[in-house]
């Protein structure tokens, strides 16, 4: 049974979310303060985490920057559902690592809808070998969501993974915002492609000087700016 950890500070709406969510046959562990959802996140090893922002002990925000410092938790899938619609808050969010931003109120079934695409895409990425992509110094270990620039392993969120993972499978082609949006998000949202500007930007940084291979294509969207025949493939037996 996939385990979703809810923090939210409301018990009305922690009430009406946990209802939905077992409803649907996910197990629910809910926290009212931030500073206990970080303890507890060592303990219950949730699957997915839907985070408010305004929280006693430790915000939103904080808790995202938290987890993606942690190698543990590093690309666990993070919704961060808050009442805060200002765009500078959905790009602060998006920055510090959430994978997805919906804002209050909300409806259930879309938060289903964006819980079951994340799942699904966990389940296509798996593979019954552990398979790795190498160019250069970078390399990506798509099955257990690992990626490493001249050996040392770095922190990536699940989407920037799944984003560069895209680039490397098929170095040169270029993907436009839409595609990446559908790809790795599961859905469309119409006139939003900035999210993929922001998890792009994100990933340049966190690969250094390595991030300079991920081209914008102007009017298009991104490439693996590569040569594609130095392309190695490893594979090892799980």
């Amino acid at each position: 049974m996939v385990k979703i950890m809810l923090v939210e500070d409301d018990p009305m709406i922690q009430e009406f979310v946990t209802y939905n969510l077992e409803k649907d046959g996910y197990q629910v562990i809910s926290v009212d303060d931030g500073r206990k959802a970080l303890d507890m996140l060592q303990r219950e090893k949730p699957d997915i985490l839907i985070l408010d922002l305004m929280l006693p002990g430790v915000d939103g925000f904080e808790i995202c920057k938290t987890i993606r410092g942690d190698m543990k938790n590093a690309s666990l899938p993070i919704i961060i559902l808050s009442a805060r619609d200002d765009l500078a808050d959905k790009i602060v969010g998006l920055e510090l690592g959430a994978d997805d931003y919906i804002t209050k109120p909300f409806s259930p079934r879309e938060l289903l809808a964006r819980i079951r695409a994340r799942l699904r895409e966990e389940k296509r990425s798996a593979v019954p070998k552990e398979t790795s992509l190498t160019w250069g110094d970078l390399e990506i270990w798509p099955k257990s969501y690992l990626a490493a620039i001249d050996g040392e392993y770095i922190s990536l969120t699940g989407k920037e993974f799944d984003l560069l993972h895209i680039f490397m499978k098929r170095p040169t082609q270029v993907f436009s915002r839409e595609y990446l949006l559908q790809k790795v998000w599961g859905y469309t949202i119409t006139g939003d492609t900035r999210t993929v500007d922001v998890h792009i930007s994100n990933l340049r940084s966190k690969l250094k000087g390595a991030g300079q291979i991920i081209q914008s294509v102007r009017g298009v969207g991104y490439r693996l700016a590569i040569d594609p025949s130095k392309k190695v493939i490893k594979e090892v037996k799980s």
